[in-house]
């Protein structure tokens, strides 16, 4: 059992490693912070542009502490409302498979590296299997972090394709939103954008002011 859990530790801190190589060496923080850089980043792969947009939103989803709004929007920006939520919700899809994985295989030692106590402590309550509703409504709720949640949710019980489900079902609308509002600032419609960025960010200042009374809330639920 101590030889098992050394090799898991020892395998964990390899990939912290080379993936923090890879983050410096390439400057990849660098794309999800200059929207330009990115989508030519995106077209210069063109035609395999859609594949390396999938594999960003992997990435933007395993490094946890990248925005996914930016590359969301990206996504409706170049492939249109439909298929930049289809693109969108494949990478966060398999993403967020990926997140869950590795937390269910390396357990506690890997939350410990990639979440903060803060945040930790927030999500404890819920590593526990709360049931499908719960786990959803944590996805479906502007302001939380649902990429730490795809973490969490790996040391708990709840099985695989049940997390898929409430993962994609959860980020769905934000998705859409997302790619709907990109495709907007393409067409200059700026009206319409105002519009919704308007309503996006009182629906996120507000999710994001009372989160916390909503997880208390959550937490003293029964399903």
């Amino acid at each position: 059992m101590k030889n098992n859990l050394a090799f898991r530790i020892t395998l964990l801190l390899l990939l912290i490693a080379l993936a923090t190589y890879f983050f410096i060496h390439f400057n990849l923080h660098l794309f999800f912070k200059d929207s330009d850089k990115l989508i030519a980043f995106i077209k210069s792969y063109n035609p395999y542009d859609a594949i390396i947009f999938i594999l960003l939103q992997i990435i933007q989803v395993v490094a946890a502490p990248i925005p996914g709004e930016l590359s969301g929007f990206i996504g409706g920006y170049l492939y249109g409302p439909l298929w930049g939520t289809i693109f969108s919700t494949i990478g966060l899809t398999l993403g967020s498979w990926a997140a869950f994985t590795l937390a269910r295989f390396f357990g506690m030692p890997l939350l410990k590296k990639l979440i903060s106590e803060d945040v930790f402590e927030k999500f404890e309550h819920f590593m526990e299997h709360k049931g499908m509703i719960v786990s959803f409504l944590l996805f479906l709720i502007p302001g939380f972090p649902k990429d730490y949640l795809c973490y969490i949710l790996g040391v708990s019980r709840i099985p695989t394709w049940t997390f898929l489900v409430i993962s994609v079902a959860g980020r769905l609308i934000g998705t859409i939103m997302l790619s709907i509002t990109g495709n907007v600032a393409r067409n200059e419609q700026y009206f319409l954008l105002a519009v919704l960025v308007g309503i996006g960010a009182i629906i996120f200042i507000f999710a994001y002011y009372y989160r916390d009374k909503l997880l208390e809330m959550l937490k003293r639920k029964k399903y």
